[in-house]
């Protein structure tokens, strides 16, 4: 039975299929929510409540967000070796499934994980490597099979549903740390986790191809033509595209935004459980809270906001919130004991940072050049986790000189810095440099067949 044969047979691919295709990557982006909300507040806000010092909850979390920073070491490997029948990046999402799952039961059962940092930060560490590793593959996979048309709302569903796996993995993890202990928390993780896995495993990404090595399928033709067969034609290309004026203001921005972003939701914990005296689960249950809000809406409407409005005009109103509402909880310290006014904080900081991240993750997304689509959009993220662990480097240092109403005014200073740097940010032109890139490219392989 040849591919065109098996492609009139079947329509379940995710090529196809757009509601197929949306579920594949809300499960996906579930996933790398559920250990995410454990690392990076579940676990610190645990450690306050525990008496960690800051110095110890900053290179936590760190620790923990370093392995993102190393995305783009594996993402040319997935555009270089792929075992084409089963797909381009389908194979790499199970591989990084599989050890996600296997470095979450490692974590689960670290002896006495409050008196043993180094070991919790060696499992956070495996486990946040295979996290960015199952990220890579998907976004790969995103960019190569999502049409154009489709980017924003599919990014407005992805981004949602992992602010949902990390809200609801805060709330219930919390609970069972608690209620429970530290290995059993871990592990319902590892079962979610485990549970997800069977959407890529069940799902093509073409029609034709395998489900596991041993089924039948082919490989794809469209996969075959893109496929880059010299590691020279792959970092070059990346070089033509990333070198452009807007590719280098996109990453200033994902650097500045996202590490501005990651800083303010690490002092978060500390800053209600050491100055406003809550607990961990009191903070968990209301930051999972606004975390799930913010999710929500952002499947809802992120999307649909920026279709509607466009990605830069849209960015430029979640910016310039973000720094209103910094602005407000700084100049409104008689109302810090207020759980509601913190809660309703947390809300729509949670929602802004929600949609700024659909937002700015949609545009890298649509300047990609296919052909080094994985390489491409992985740069662009690791700076982004280059710049979350910049910033949360420095929170020890900013706490340990300056009172809590400066250290929250930081954050509006690093928004401002990215909103005014997507000033000079021109979208159009990017998409057009990268059809010029394409089309000299094709006249190179023409040349070169001629010449053979």
């Amino acid at each position: 039975m040849n591919y065109q044969t098996i492609k009139t047979k079947r329509k379940t691919s995710l090529t196809d299929n757009s509601f197929l295709r949306y579920i594949t990557f809300i499960a996906l982006y579930f996933a790398q929510g559920v250990p995410e909300g454990m690392l990076s507040f579940g676990i610190p806000a645990w450690m306050v409540m525990n008496g960690k010092s800051p110095g110890e909850i900053a290179g936590f979390a760190v620790v923990t967000v370093l392995p993102w920073s190393f995305k783009f070491i594996v993402a040319p490997l997935m555009d270089r070796y792929n075992y084409l029948p089963m797909g381009r990046k389908r194979p790499w999402i199970l591989l990084g499934q599989i050890g996600l799952l296997v470095s979450c039961i490692y974590l689960a059962y670290i002896p006495e994980p409050l008196n043993n940092i180094d070991q919790l930060m060696i499992a956070g560490f495996f486990v946040s490597f295979f996290g960015a590793f199952q990220d890579v593959a998907t976004d790969g996979m995103a960019v190569d099979i999502i049409p154009a048309d489709q980017q924003a709302k599919a990014n407005g569903l992805m981004w949602g549903s992992k602010i949902i796996g990390m809200s609801l993995s805060l709330a219930l993890g919390s609970w069972l740390l608690n209620k429970y202990n530290f290995t059993i928390a871990i592990l319902m993780m590892a079962v979610a986790i485990g549970i997800i896995m069977l959407v890529p495993l069940f799902l093509r990404e073409r029609q034709g191809e395998k489900i596991v090595p041993w089924t039948s399928g082919e490989a794809s033709p469209l996969t075959k033509n893109l496929q880059i067969e010299s590691w020279r034609h792959i970092f070059k290309s990346l070089f033509s595209v990333f070198r452009l004026r807007n590719s280098l203001i996109i990453a200033l921005v994902l650097f500045i935004s996202q590490g501005g972003f990651k800083y303010v939701s690490t002092l978060l914990p500390i800053f209600t459980v050491k100055e406003l005296s809550w607990t961990n689960v009191d903070y968990s249950n209301y930051f999972a809270s606004a975390k799930l809000v913010g999710g929500i809406v952002g499947m809802l409407i992120g999307g649909l906001l920026i279709d509607k409005f466009g990605k830069k005009r849209m960015m430029n109103f979640y910016f310039l919130n973000s720094i209103f509402l910094i602005m407000t909880l700084v100049l409104s310290k008689s109302y810090w004991p207020s759980r509601n006014f913190i809660f309703a904080f947390m809300i729509t900081q949670n929602i802004l940072y929600t949609f700024a991240s659909i937002g700015i993750f949609a545009i890298a997304m649509q300047c990609c050049w296919k052909k080094v689509s994985t390489s491409q959009f992985t740069l662009f993220m690791t700076i982004a986790n280059l710049g979350q662990m910049t910033f949360a480097a420095l929170i020890g240092p900013i706490r340990e000189n300056f009172n809590w109403q400066i250290s929250l005014f930081a954050f509006a200073i690093f928004i401002s810095i990215a909103w005014l740097s997507l000033q000079f940010l021109n979208i159009d032109r990017q998409i057009a440099k990268v059809a010029e890139l394409e089309s000299k490219d094709l006249e190179s392989k023409l040349f070169e067949m001629s010449a053979n």
